[in-house]
Parts: structure tokens; C-alpha cells; sequence
């Protein structure tokens, strides 16, 4: 009882999804004594569903293999894949069988779309009191992931709010990918490094709406803009609602040109759709190369600088900072020069 305790604390601290994983393994494994224990979370558009095994923790580990959601899922079992794990996850029920080993699974909460289960496979089937342990440590998981929720995402859109956005950017645009080889093994990737994008999406004369057809209709374009990103850019990307009309969004892709045509197919989804009374709305989009050692503040602001000159030459376009200054529409006014660190 006091190690289960001991277990329940140590998650109730966590304020991270990627810690939350990792401490929901290495909480199971301790009180399982368990030979392997992974997550599988459930990725993908509906329809292009796949399991990305997400942490796991076998016998020769002491802390588990962290596996980021930037990785790319197109090698990854596809949902039907895994009958078991699927029928798991649908039916919110654990399965426990005998097989060539003890081999358990528990249904994963998460937030939309990415919900999963626990694999423990055991030298012999789990006791009730190691099913109990196990069902209370999955219940503190779901209250902490419901409280991230409450603090991390607007309550209009869903989307993530502007206070989850630093510590987003730091570990999605700083820190290394690391990829799971079929052994449970983690290793880097000899590839070029991943690039990102960060981009600021502003409604145009969004004000306009607001006085003209009240702001009930004003949060309704904001909701449906918001579910025009959600099926337009990919699982993984960061999508983010920062206040007011304005949307953010951290993109990995590899060069610019990708970049471009991500966020002028997204701008032109939005022109084309009939929104209610109000019809047609266009979108002023700015994004930049997240660079070496960059900050949030620094990537906005450039990113800022693209969307006030998309604004003032014509609106209902996407433009590239470092294009701008590449072509003497802007000067190249870096300040990573100027920040003194005391």
C-alpha cells in the first residue's frame, strides 16, 4: 500500500503529457514487477489511425524510452492492426489472456484522438490487488490529463492556449527526435535534423464580424476556423490559439517550400468556405525558420513582422519572413545579437 501511494503521489506532481506517460510505466513496472511495460496511444486522422508506441520500460531498463509525437507514424501498425489493443481502447474494458506470456492490457485515457491502452506482460498473471494498483494509478492519469486540459487549452476552440506554448516550443522545436527500433531499443536517427516553422494566422478585419453580426457569430467563426486547422494540418503539429482572432501554429517540415504550401493550402480551405452570415473570410498569414537556440518571443515577433506586411499588401496571403528579407522587402532585423544572459 505505501509503494502504491508513494506511485500515486509522484504522478499527482506531474504537469507534463510526456512525463505523465513515462511516470504511468514506471509506475505499473514497480508495482507489477512486470518484464515489460509499454503505451500505445492511438495516432493519426480519423480513418489514417496508427499506434505509435509512445514509452516503454522492459527489465534491463531503469527509466523508460520516450518516443516523441513529431516522430513520423507512416511505419507504425495501423489501428486494425492491433485488434487487440483496438478492441481494448473501444470497448474501455482490460483484457487479460495467457499466451506465450502473461499478457495484460488496460485502456489509455487521452485527450481527443489520442487515447490508448497499457501493455504489462508479467512472469505470471496479475493478482487483483496488481489489477486494483493498476486501475488507480490509470485513474489518477485521467484526472491529470482532464486538469491539463482545463489549464492548456482555450475553452472555445479546444485548441492550446497561449500559456502552454513556451514549454511546447522548447520541446517540440529544441530537443531531438528520437525513434523506437523494433526491439524497444531507442536510437537517433542518422538523418538531417528536423526543421520547424512557427506561424501566426490572423483573421482579416475579424473586428468587422464582431460589430456587423454580433459576437455570437464572431465565436462561431472562430470555432470553425479552429476545426478548419484540426483537418487541415497533421496530429502532431501544434496548433494554438493565442487570443482575440490570432492562431499560432509550430510545424515540422523540411524546407521552406513545404512549409509555404502547408499554410497557403490551409489559408485557401478557409477563403473557399461558406461561413454562416458571414460568408467569406480571408486569413494574413506570417511564418519563420525556427532557428538554433531561438526563444518563443523571438520566433513571434519575427513571424509578427510577416503577417503586418501580408496585412498591408493586399491580406488573404502567406508570407515567409526570411523570403522577405531574401528579396529587400525587409530588413534583417535580428536581435539575437542584443540578448544579454545575466
Amino acid at each position: 500500500m505505501t509503494q502504491l501511494l508513494e506511485q500515486l503521489a509522484a504522478l499527482t506532481g506531474l504537469r507534463d503529457r510526456d512525463a505523465l506517460d513515462a511516470g504511468l510505466v514506471a509506475a505499473v513496472a514497480d508495482l507489477t514487477r512486470a518484464r515489460r511495460v509499454a503505451v500505445h496511444r492511438v495516432v493519426g486522422d480519423e480513418g489514417a489511425q496508427r499506434w505509435l508506441t509512445r514509452a516503454q520500460r522492459g527489465e534491463a531498463s531503469s527509466a523508460p524510452v520516450m518516443v516523441s509525437l513529431w516522430t513520423d507514424s507512416g511505419d507504425q501498425p495501423a489501428l486494425d492492426e492491433q485488434p487487440a489493443w483496438r478492441d481494448c481502447l473501444l470497448t474501455g474494458r482490460p483484457r487479460t489472456w495467457r499466451a506465450s506470456d502473461n499478457l495484460s492490457l488496460f485502456p489509455l485515457p487521452g485527450q481527443v484522438g489520442q487515447g490508448g491502452v497499457v501493455e504489462v506482460v508479467t512472469e505470471r498473471a496479475p493478482t487483483p490487488a496488481q489489477v486494483r494498483s493498476i486501475n488507480a494509478v490509470l485513474a489518477v492519469v485521467r484526472n491529470q490529463l482532464g486538469l491539463l486540459d482545463y489549464s492548456e487549452r482555450d475553452t472555445l476552440t479546444g485548441l492550446l492556449n497561449r500559456k502552454s506554448f513556451d514549454d511546447s516550443f522548447y520541446k517540440a522545436a529544441i530537443q531531438p527526435v528520437q525513434d523506437l527500433l523494433p526491439d524497444g531499443q531507442a536510437e537517433r536517427r542518422q538523418t538531417a535534423p528536423p526543421r520547424y516553422w512557427l506561424a501566426v494566422l490572423d483573421i482579416d478585419h475579424f473586428k468587422q464580424v464582431n460589430d456587423n453580426f454580433g459576437h455570437v457569430i464572431g465565436d462561431e467563426v472562430l470555432l470553425i476556423v479552429s476545426q478548419l486547422m484540426c483537418s487541415t494540418f497533421r496530429y502532431y503539429d501544434q496548433l494554438y490559439r493565442f487570443g482575440g482572432e490570432e492562431f499560432v501554429v509550430l510545424l515540422r517540415c523540411a524546407t521552406e517550400e513545404d512549409a509555404f504550401l502547408a499554410f497557403d493550402r490551409f489559408r485557401s480551405r478557409v477563403a473557399t468556405h461558406s461561413f454562416p452570415q458571414v460568408q467569406r473570410l480571408t486569413l494574413s498569414i506570417g511564418f519563420t525558420d525556427v532557428r538554433p537556440g531561438d526563444t518563443p518571443v523571438a520566433a513571434v515577433e519575427r513571424a509578427d513582422r510577416a503577417v503586418y506586411f501580408a496585412k498591408n499588401h493586399g491580406r488573404d496571403q502567406v508570407r515567409c519572413l526570411e523570403a522577405l528579407i531574401r528579396q529587400g522587402q525587409l530588413a534583417d532585423d535580428d536581435k539575437a545579437s542584443d540578448v544579454e544572459f545575466f
